[in-house]
Parts: C-alpha cells; sequence; structure tokens
C-alpha cells in the first residue's frame, strides 16, 4: 500500500485513495458505472423528494404536523443530492483520488455528516411523533407547535454533530491532500454513536411501543364491540321491548299512539309520557335508559385511530428499510476506526457508502406511497405537470 496514513483507516469516505486505482478508474469499468449509478441516484432523490415538498405545499389536506417531518426529511435528502452525491460520484469516478480543494473536502465531510444525520434524526423524530399520536391521541391535536420544535432540535443536533470537521478537525499534520475523509478516528466514533448507535435503539422502542399501543386499542375495540351487539333470545321468555314504543315493562301498558298536530286540527297536542297510566317504576326506568353518547367525539376517536391503523402497514416498512440501508455503513465505518489492524476491502466501504446513500430514495416510496392521501396527490401534481 503506498501512501498509508490514519486517515485511510478512519474516514468515512476512506478506502478509495491512490492505492485504489486501477484499470477502473476514470471512465473506464468502474468509474462508468458509478457516474451511471450516481446519475440516477441524484434523479430519483431530487425527483421523488421534490414531489413530495411540492405536493404537500400544495395541498391543503396534506399541511398537518405529522406531515412536517416528512418535509423536513424531503429537505434533507434533497440538500444531500445537491451537495454531497455530486461530489461523492466525481470522487468514484475517479477512483478515489481528490483533484480539488482540502478545504472543499472538508465542507463536503462536515455536509455529508450533517445531512445524514439529519436524515436519521428526522427518522427517529416520526417515531416519536407516532407514538404521541398512539398513546395520547387526544392531546396530538394540540401539538402543532411541538412539531416544529422538534424539526428544529434535529437541525440543530445534526449541526452541532457535524461542526467539529468545521472548526478545524481534519487539519492534522501530514494530511495526504489526494484522500478526501475524516482523518480523526475519535471523531468517526463520536459521529457513529450520535448519528446511528444511539437514535437507532430509540426508534426501535418507539415502534415497538406504537405497535403495543395499537395493539391494545384494537383489542379493547373489539371488546367493546362485541358487549354492545344485541342479544335476540332464542327461546320463549320474556318480551322483547320494541325500540319505536319503548322498553316493555310488566305493570306498565304500552305508550298511547302519538297524536301530532296538524293542519286541520291544531288543537290536538302530542301526547306524552304522563299520558299513560304508569307507575313510578316505569318511569323510573324511563328516566334510567342509557343516552347515545355523542357524535362528535365519536367522529374525533374514530379519525385519529384510523390514521394510526394506517401507519402500523408502514411501519415494518420502515424499520426494515432503515436497518438494511444504514446499519452495514455504520457497522463497517466503526469497525475500521475502533481496529486500525483490521483489514476491509476498499470496495465493500464504497458499496455500504452507496447504500446508506440509496436510502434517501427510498424515503419517499416508504412515506408516502404506501399513504393513500399521498396517492392521490401525487397523481394530481404529475398529470398537473405533464
Amino acid at each position: 500500500m503506498g501512501n498509508s496514513s490514519a486517515a485511510e483507516d478512519s474516514g468515512l469516505l476512506a478506502g478509495r485513495g491512490p492505492e485504489s486505482l486501477g484499470a477502473g478508474a476514470g471512465l473506464g469499468g468502474a468509474g462508468a458505472a458509478a457516474l451511471v449509478g450516481g446519475v440516477l441516484l441524484i434523479g430519483l432523490v431530487l425527483a421523488g423528494n421534490s414531489l413530495v415538498c411540492v405536493s404537500v405545499a400544495s395541498e391543503r389536506t396534506l399541511q398537518t404536523p405529522t406531515n412536517y417531518f416528512i418535509v423536513s426529511l424531503a429537505a434533507a435528502d434533497l440538500l444531500l443530492a445537491v451537495l454531497v452525491l455530486p461530489l461523492f460520484v466525481y470522487s468514484e469516478v475517479q477512483g478515489g483520488v481528490w483533484l480539488l480543494s482540502p478545504r472543499l473536502c472538508d465542507t463536503l465531510m462536515a455536509m455529508d455528516v450533517m445531512l445524514c444525520t439529519a436524515s436519521i434524526f428526522n427518522l427517529c423524530a416520526i417515531s416519536v411523533d407516532r407514538f404521541v399520536a398512539v398513546t395520547v391521541p387526544l392531546r396530538y391535536n394540540q401539538q402543532g407547535q411541538c412539531q416544529l420544535m422538534l424539526i428544529a432540535a434535529t437541525w440543530l443536533l445534526s449541526a452541532a454533530v457535524a461542526a467539529p470537521v468545521v472548526c478545524g478537525l481534519n487539519d492534522v499534520p501530514g494530511r495526504d491532500p489526494a484522500v478526501c475523509c475524516l482523518e480523526n478516528r475519535d471523531y468517526v466514533v463520536y459521529s457513529s454513536v450520535c448519528s446511528f448507535f444511539l437514535p437507532c435503539p430509540l426508534m426501535l422502542l418507539l415502534y415497538w411501543a406504537t405497535f403495543r399501543g395499537l395493539r391494545r386499542w384494537e383489542a379493547a375495540r373489539h371488546t367493546k364491540l362485541h358487549s354492545r351487539a344485541p342479544r335476540r333470545p332464542s327461546g320463549p321468555g320474556p318480551p322483547v321491548s320494541d325500540p319505536t314504543q319503548g322498553p316493555f315493562f310488566p305493570d306498565c301498558p304500552p305508550p298511547l299512539p302519538s297524536l301530532r298536530t296538524s293542519p286541520s286540527d291544531s288543537s290536538r297536542p302530542e301526547s306524552d309520557l304522563s299520558q299513560r297510566p304508569c307507575s313510578p317504576g316505569c318511569l323510573l326506568a324511563d328516566a334510567a335508559l342509557p343516552q347515545p353518547p355523542a357524535p362528535s367525539s365519536r367522529r374525533r376517536g374514530a379519525k385519529i385511530t384510523g390514521r394510526e391503523r394506517k401507519a402500523m402497514r408502514v411501519l415494518p416498512v420502515v424499520v426494515g428499510a432503515f436497518l438494511v440501508c444504514w446499519t452495514p455503513f455504520f457497522v463497517v465505518h466503526i469497525t475500521r476506526a475502533l481496529c486500525p489492524a483490521c483489514f476491509v476491502s476498499p470496495r465493500l466501504v464504497s458499496a455500504v457508502t452507496w447504500l446508506g446513500y440509496v436510502n434517501s430514495a427510498l424515503n419517499p416510496i416508504i412515506y408516502t406511497v404506501f399513504n393513500a392521501e399521498f396517492r392521490s396527490v401525487f397523481r394530481k401534481t404529475l398529470r398537473l405537470r405533464c
């Protein structure tokens, strides 16, 4: 290996230095494949996330507190496609040789760390939002400002994780200008823990609690519906009350027919319960009849639970895609930082980096295609644009 340094063992973009150049450098072989794959990936990320932002901005029904997180996630992925992916693809096409200034490399590293962290933090914030919507649905509608504060916190924390790179962390003696990477091995561990190994278990725990709350609600709803179902007697027994006549009691005669007023005879008022020859026990029974609940409260509860039941079908896809895309990336890079003597193939490092960036193209599919409201708005938006 030529030009071996600590940077080659610890960088997020390490393993693609001059020693990895070969017959595939430039536009031959692997370079051409990197260029085609990079252009396709950037196009998918830009198209999908732009469609999300345009749909939410143009459709009033989609402008909900929960969709604020979707827009924030789309914005992080858009910035990643504009500021990071072009330079990353350029580095891949050149076989890992960095031909631009070291200061631009530091800016690339800082934006890479911040935007990837912001994307992961937004996914975690969505899990927090859905957990709150399931556990305290009646208070959820009153928390519009809380969502905005949580989004601002995700971006501030992401900037804090990436700040050391901007503050001169990469300015180390003996730095190889042909390699663009993070030079500090300890910072790789710090950023990996803050960006993945802490928020990922939190997200899994919140999704587990969300599933548990939804299943409890389903069980309670099933029991409640069965307890309210009317039961008809199959054999001889006391007469069943007629809902149009009121409840039947042995000591009470049926109510008199209703005498409604008509234009021809306005002097005949409607009869009421006071005209029924009934004992005091019958009047008490009439007063004790259960009253139906207010329809407004029923509608509000059904609206909340209906939305979260739809979200429950999406959560396994969200968690699965997130883990598949990001776990190999962070495991490989924290292993290289903690074990400098361990050999990791440069191609493996490049592959897991590509896989992590692919998640930015999957996010619009996961969070919108599985949502009927987004699907209809997408179709309408695409018809208007075409």
